[in-house]
């Protein structure tokens, strides 16, 4: 299993569907999950810690499990089937270890409340994560290939004339 943070929510372009951006731990690579819009939400929420005046469903359930003093140890992203991605929560009650069946944003949004880290198999991250590149002098070096590739010379001016 990977440990990953939640880095943020974006929208896809096209369809303006959110997508919930994980990245490992060394931020080399990112997993994208497609997520409708309340639960993007909820995680946004989660992230920046909004209170909202009543309890939304992911806080109703995170006090119900303090409540019942049940700990949420981690989240883990387990499968992915049919471009589905599957999740379970490993809680702590009762002095046994209960592993339930979840959305991965629900998931999500419940381990931003909980402050639990959240998990994704190896094989899913080798398979649909996506490659991260974060050095600068990578970044300059893709900019001058692309100019390279793509300049004529009518771009430059001739001096004098």
């Amino acid at each position: 299993m990977v440990e990953v943070k939640v880095s943020g929510v974006i929208l896809e372009p096209q369809s303006r569907s959110p997508i919930v951006v994980l990245k490992d731990e060394e931020e080399r690579r990112a997993l994208l999950i497609w997520v409708g819009e309340p639960e993007a939400n909820a995680i946004l929420l989660g992230m920046e810690k909004i209170p909202t005046p009543r309890p939304l469903t992911h806080d109703l359930f995170f006090n119900t499990l303090k409540t019942l003093e049940a700990e949420l140890g981690e989240i883990r992203i387990s499968d992915m089937k049919n471009n589905t991605f599957f999740a379970e929560l490993k809680l702590a009650w009762g002095g046994k270890e209960v592993i339930i069946d979840a959305r991965p944003s629900d998931a999500i949004a419940l381990a931003l409340r909980a402050k639990a880290p959240i998990f994704v198999a190896e094989e899913i991250m080798a398979n649909s994560a996506i490659p991260i590149n974060n050095t600068r002098e990578d970044s300059d070096s893709e900019e001058f290939r692309k100019f390279i590739q793509n300049v004529k010379p009518s771009d430059f001016n001739r001096l004098g004339g």
